[in-house]
């Protein structure tokens, strides 16, 4: 495994960071005892960074995670969690709620501290409650160890530069933005360097668009993204290609990028997406795979208020 400094941070988190979104059964069902095989063969790997939120299975991934960190040394590991989203029509950033959500993460996950507390989908407030409320709780959490760094997460990009014009952060997850479809992320980095901010990747694959297996039924794509992805997908497969491990060897590459969260939840994903840290992607590849996405480059789908999208 290899390893990169998370901005102003310090911390040095794999580069394969361990999204535990699976977990809470948002791509099928997965049983207990696999995600804490999952988890533990991640650390067997190096891997020392994990994200998870309540949002996830409604406290299903949060709660299987905690299990699976009983009896390892809280030194081993990095934790994220999120605050502000717990229903996907339950957003709330008020101070009293976003302090109630981490005491109650804090007590399903067992583990004394958050190492980063993220402000969930920014998108869905309006930015005063997320800064005035919802960063200052985050920040009284941290004044009582109960958090190490504080960030903000989403799906449209806009939502990073406001949120830098008024408030202090360390670290951004960003998903969805760096794929082999959607490399708009890029356009940012140069601010989050300004800004010295830890830079996390989520959806390597696009919420599984960019996989042999195609997206889950709710994904909001539209349907011609779809389908220009399923032809991305086929032809990889005419040349026995993987596209998903294509995917996550272009992600991983990036420098600018600090760490990439992979959604494996079986322990075999596990291994072969850490596989994928050392692989660097075949250029001629992923030029050929872009130019079947390219009717569909950069393109996402709304979420949240309508002056980020």
């Amino acid at each position: 495994m290899r390893y990169r400094k998370l901005g102003k941070t310090g911390l040095h988190v794999s580069v394969m960071g361990l999204g535990c979104a699976g977990f809470g059964g948002v791509y099928g069902d997965i049983s207990e005892q696999q995600a804490i095989r999952a988890i533990h063969t991640a650390f067997d790997l190096g891997i020392n960074f994990l994200d998870t939120a309540p949002l996830y299975g409604f406290t299903r991934s949060e709660t299987v995670v905690g299990k699976a960190l009983r009896g390892i040394p809280r030194d081993r590991y990095y934790l994220s969690s999120k605050v502000g989203r717990y229903s996907f029509q339950d957003s709330d950033f008020s101070y009293r709620r976003v302090k109630q959500g981490l005491e109650e993460s804090l007590a399903r996950l067992g583990c004394g501290y958050l190492d980063l507390a993220i402000l969930h989908d920014i998108e869905f407030c309006p930015l005063d409650q997320v800064v005035e409320e919802g960063l200052r709780a985050l920040i009284d959490a941290r004044q009582e160890g109960k958090v190490r760094f504080v960030g903000a997460s989403g799906l449209p990009l806009k939502i990073f530069p406001a949120i830098l014009a008024v408030a202090e952060l360390d670290v951004v997850i960003s998903y969805a933005h760096y794929t082999l479809q959607n490399t708009s992320l890029l356009s940012l980095l140069p601010l989050f360097e300004q800004h010295n901010l830890g830079v996390i990747n989520a959806s390597p694959l696009g919420l599984g668009l960019l996989t042999p297996a195609g997206p889950p039924p709710w994904h909001l794509a539209s349907e011609e993204i779809k389908a220009v992805c399923r032809k991305a997908a086929e032809w990889c497969a005419s040349k026995g290609v993987d596209l998903a491990q294509l995917g996550m060897q272009f992600a991983y590459a990036q420098p600018g990028i600090h760490s990439t969260l992979s959604g494996a939840i079986q322990p075999e994903e596990v291994e072969r997406n850490a596989r994928a840290v050392d692989q660097p992607p075949d250029p001629d590849l992923v030029a050929a795979v872009q130019e079947i996405l390219r009717p569909v480059k950069d393109r996402t789908w709304p979420s949240g208020r309508p002056e980020y999208n």
